[in-house]
């Protein structure tokens, strides 16, 4: 019982504090790529409390719910979207020994528990009574039909290589040589999973200049921060799972193997942050051809590279 119970305490560790580690890095990175002054001054030396200066700022604003909402959708849609990505952590491997629970679907247990956190985003812009949140609400599903299915292929692909679902499994077979050999299916997986998430250059659901901020329009305070927080903790659980599925997670020369796969996750992260001040957004017409023409066809090459491979092998 006390082994579960530090388990889970270090899960629940992970999940609060990476994403903060990750939005603070965001604001740095993000105001010296794109010489932002505004978050290089809160708190004095390089902006160390805008956070904290976020945090409060959501915390004193008033929460108010539309007239016309569908009030109880509207108050828990948040946790629709947040609460998932913390059942996530709890199969996801950080060291050898370093999970909650290890499952033998682990990772058909992923990406199922996945896919409920993006209809946080879906049921937030129906139940607000808002046409520009409908509208983002209704990009959102676009999206999660549209790359949910690169994402499963290219996650079945190393799943076949390794012979099994579970994580630690797929990580006890992983071979050096798997970094060029899933290399394809590891970057489609990765983009798949950013459009997913909704980040930047795939914000179409969001979209400032175009429907304010799509199916979070009508939230305000800590209801909006949590949508926020989800959105890294998003970023958290998805360089986790391209760390574990595609770059080895533990493994590595010299280090400690937590410590292997927190510097994979935290270059995944910054390279997330990277793509959101290089790229522009993108149309819906690219969007979906993106998905389709492009990383379907890469994600079942992929996948039969692979099966020719086992097969030889």
């Amino acid at each position: 019982m006390l082994d579960v119970v530090l388990r889970f305490a270090v899960i629940l560790i992970v999940f609060l504090l990476l994403p903060l580690v990750i939005g603070q890095t965001e604001h740095k990175v993000m105001a010296h790529m794109q010489s932002r002054l505004g978050p290089m001054y809160a708190g004095g030396f390089h902006g160390w409390a805008q956070l904290i200066a976020d945090g409060v700022k959501f915390a004193q604003k008033e929460d108010i719910i539309p007239a016309a909402a569908d009030r109880r959708i509207f108050m828990i849609a948040p946790g629709v979207a947040l609460v998932p990505y913390l059942v996530v952590m709890i199969v996801i491997p950080i060291d050898k020994n370093g999970f909650g629970v290890n499952l033998d679907v682990g990772l058909f247990f992923v990406l199922a528990v996945m896919g409920i956190g993006v209809l946080g985003s879906i049921i937030a812009g129906w139940a607000s009574a808002n046409k520009y949140s409908v509208l983002g609400g209704m990009r959102s599903a676009a999206q999660l039909m549209s790359y949910e299915l690169p994402l499963v292929l290219a996650a079945s692909s190393v799943a076949m290589a390794a012979g099994t679902l579970s994580l630690p499994g797929i990580l006890d077979a992983w071979q050096w040589w798997w970094l060029p050999w899933q290399a394809v299916g590891g970057v489609v997986f990765f983009v798949a999973g950013l459009a997913e998430l909704r980040r930047p250059p795939f914000d179409m659901p969001i979209a400032e200049s175009e429907i304010i901020m799509g199916p979070m329009t009508e939230y305000t305070g800590m209801r909006f921060a949590l949508f926020m927080l989800s959105e890294y903790v998003g970023i958290v659980v998805l360089s986790f799972l391209t760390t574990v599925l595609f770059l080895g997670g533990w493994h590595g020369p010299f280090l400690a193997g937590w410590l292997w796969t927190l510097i994979k996750v935290f270059v995944l992260a910054f390279v997330v942050i990277w793509l959101r001040v290089t790229f522009p957004r993108m149309r819906e017409d690219q969007l979906q051809r993106l998905a389709w023409i492009g990383l379907v066809p890469l994600a079942l090459a992929q996948l039969a590279l692979t099966g020719v491979v086992k097969v030889l092998l």
